[in-house]
């Protein structure tokens, strides 16, 4: 049974967005980590106010396993729509749309070939070959996606072992990159979220499909 995914992206685009912000504000205390004469110190009243930074990062924390949440139950209500479509073309069962985001390494690449098979499903005509780039929206915000989790980790690890200006300078460096990864991956997460939920809805209410 087909079931209406608009209400949950909806959801997952506004908290989104909230990444977005959060994800600025963090990186503006990289800069200031950057700029400053002691960059062990990343946090400055003068500069931003009453802010704590435990607090943001709480905040950021919170909101991040908010949006994995929303998303992943967005993501799995489209897979279901997408089996009544074409179920011979979903490769993994609708469990996978959950489990496959928690398999450490294979979450990688598992998601993304769900992905794809929702994405095909969800499309006027199945069974046709794929487009000319028509996954490039897809494949874009997933290498995104994967980079930003690998510079993460890296960042993490760095900051964990600095022992040193030059070592909290790298470590600062890598984390900046991080966010703008991140910021990258979640605009593109956006416009990914909006466009499959789009075709569903047009599919599922006989309009013309999206082009």
């Amino acid at each position: 049974m087909l079931r209406n995914p608009n209400g949950l992206s909806y959801a997952v685009v506004c908290l989104l967005g909230g990444n977005i912000a959060l994800d600025v504000l963090q990186a503006l205390f990289e800069v200031r980590a950057l700029v400053s004469d002691d960059v062990a110190v990343t946090y400055d009243p003068a500069v931003f106010g009453a802010l704590d930074l435990n607090v943001v990062y709480s905040v950021a924390f919170t909101l991040y396993v908010a949006t994995a949440i929303v998303f992943i139950i967005w993501f799995h209500r489209l897979r279901a729509n997408a089996a009544v479509w074409a179920g011979d073309l979903q490769s993994r069962g609708p469990g996978w749309a959950i489990g496959g985001w928690f398999i450490p390494i294979a979450n990688l690449w598992i998601p993304r070939g769900i992905a794809a098979d929702i994405w095909r499903a969800s499309r006027w005509e199945p069974y046709a070959a794929d487009g000319k780039r028509e996954l490039t929206l897809l494949n874009s915000w997933w290498t995104l996606w994967v980079l930003d989790v690998v510079v993460d980790r890296v960042a993490a690890q760095l900051y964990k072992r600095a022992d040193n200006v030059d070592a909290y300078v790298t470590a600062a460096q890598v984390s900046l990159l991080g966010y703008v990864l991140d910021i990258a991956a979640a605009v593109l997460a956006i416009l990914f979220v909006r466009r499959l939920t789009s075709m569903q809805h047009r599919k599922a209410t006989g309009m013309i499909p999206a082009a």
